[in-house]
């Protein structure tokens, strides 16, 4: 109910609105109610009383059926001057009583009484005539007596908006919880550590907020004490160790499928590491549809695909970010042969030149799924680090890109959960995520503004490790 309650109240409100509607647009209807009497003659012999009121409470269920014949319904039109229809008039009877409740609706509460009044006088009349005997010239045994007027009804018998709007309210709210239940069923996307585990053979070595103003501000590392600047640099120092004797240096950021998040989240590591004091270039390899040399408002016309090309060195295409924090080479041209450069010999050549120059070398791959550029890639450096948003990448698409990333021969040094909801939603975040920036705003325990991030990163290391052994 936590995770789906935008569903429940959407859907509720839904419903009871078309409740309210549908009470709007339905016409005021009205009922009269008229009542016959039916007895037999008989002589005060009690056994014939008895036999009498015997014979006419069967009779009686017969009577009930005569209201929408023809012999009742047309000389009550006739009478009234408009017709009066067979879905306008019922008759009931009271079980073992010899009345017959005669009730009438119409748009308009003097036709119900009028209507009510006739059809109780014509079908009294109808009874009379058809119990008469022919033969014998005798009155009939069977008398139908009008013991009870039609009254002028107090308000419409329908609709009834109350009843209506608790209708729609209970309605509203079981559609909300069947679907609730139905999407959560249905819903095969990542949501805790256990499927991240299960799809990759990896934790999580981070986990990032999800932030509403990424889009405008998609550089959170800048500000130092923003929830999701701190959860970048627990990604950085985590990074420390995934693998203490050899770390990485030269790093894929890739993802299963598009808008998972990849390029803010390489360009927010990039900067971290640079405001540690590493020396850092961050490179646009996403040769279809780069997104990182936008985010930083810089000319990507020149970059990558010249250098590979050869019509530009290195050192003329990099561009010095923020400045100098770090390097930053963009994409450039969009090649029609993206695999083929990336995997080319002058790509493994870069490689070599940038890992002797610079202490931390990020990529901004392209998604595992849809190309195979990052996984080409991922064989010249030293891992891939995989983007895994929260809610919305499947388990089939993670535990494929794992797949196809192991296929080519790259190695994952580990997935990263991004969009995470604050405070973990129900989903198995909340401890995780909550302390990776809880203490984000604690810079008053006697440290440096350096000793209170380095100890930060320590602790939530520290943590992490602890919790998943």
């Amino acid at each position: 109910m936590r995770k789906r309650w935008k569903t429940v109240a959407v859907t509720a409100a839904i419903t009871i609105l078309i409740a309210v509607g549908a009470t709007l647009a339905t016409d005021k209807m009205y009922v009269s109610n008229a009542k016959l009497f039916v007895s037999t003659s008989s002589s005060s012999d009690v056994s014939n009383i008895l036999t009498g009121a015997q014979f006419s409470g069967q009779r009686v269920k017969t009577y009930t059926q005569l209201v929408k014949t023809p012999q009742v319904l047309a000389p009550v039109s006739a009478y009234l001057g408009y017709p009066l229809g067979k879905d306008e008039v019922t008759a009931t009877s009271p079980l073992d009583t010899v009345l017959i409740n005669i009730a009438v609706t119409a748009d308009d509460p003097t036709k119900a009484v009028s209507g009510a009044n006739a059809v109780a006088t014509q079908l009294a009349k109808v009874i009379q005539e058809l119990e008469t005997p022919l033969s014998s010239g005798k009155p009939s045994p069977v008398k139908a007596t009008v013991v009870q007027e039609a009254s002028t009804p107090l308000g419409p018998d329908s609709p009834k908006p109350l009843l209506n709007l608790a209708l729609g309210i209970l309605l509203g709210a079981l559609f909300g919880l069947g679907l609730a239940i139905l999407q959560e069923v249905l819903d095969n996307s990542v949501k805790s550590f256990s499927d991240v585990l299960a799809a990759t053979g990896s934790n999580p070595i981070a986990v990032i907020g999800f932030d509403g103003a990424a889009t405008e501000n998609p550089v959170a590392t800048l500000s130092q004490r923003s929830p999701r600047s701190e959860a970048f640099r627990v990604l950085r120092t985590n990074l420390q160790f995934v693998d203490v004797d050899n770390p990485p240096k030269v790093i894929v950021l890739s993802s299963a499928l598009p808008g998972e998040g990849k390029s803010t989240t390489s360009l927010n590591l990039a900067i971290a590491l640079a405001q540690a004091g590493s020396k850092v270039v961050l490179i646009e390899a996403d040769l279809r549809r780069p997104r990182a040399a936008d985010y930083l408002g810089i000319d990507g016309t020149v970059g990558l695909t010249n250098v590979l090309a050869g019509t530009t060195s290195f050192e003329e295409a990099v561009i010095p970010w923020n400045r100098g924090l770090l390097d930053v080479l963009a994409s450039g041209p969009i090649p029609p042969n993206p695999s083929e450069i990336l995997g080319s010999d002058h790509m493994l050549a870069l490689i070599k030149k940038l890992r002797e120059e610079y202490d931390y070398v990020i990529f901004d791959g392209a998604p595992m799924l849809p190309v195979t550029d990052s996984a080409i890639l991922a064989r010249a450096t030293d891992g891939v680090i995989l983007l895994v948003k929260f809610g919305k990448t499947t388990h089939e698409q993670l535990q494929r890109a794992t797949e196809t990333l192991r296929q080519a021969g790259g190695h994952l040094i580990g997935p990263v959960v991004n969009f995470a909801p604050s405070g973990g939603g129900g989903y198995g975040y909340g401890y995780g995520y909550g302390y990776g920036y809880g203490y984000g705003y604690g810079y008053g325990y006697g440290y440096s503004d350096k000793e209170s991030e380095e100890r930060r990163g320590t602790l939530k290391t520290e943590t992490d490790r602890d919790l998943s052994t």
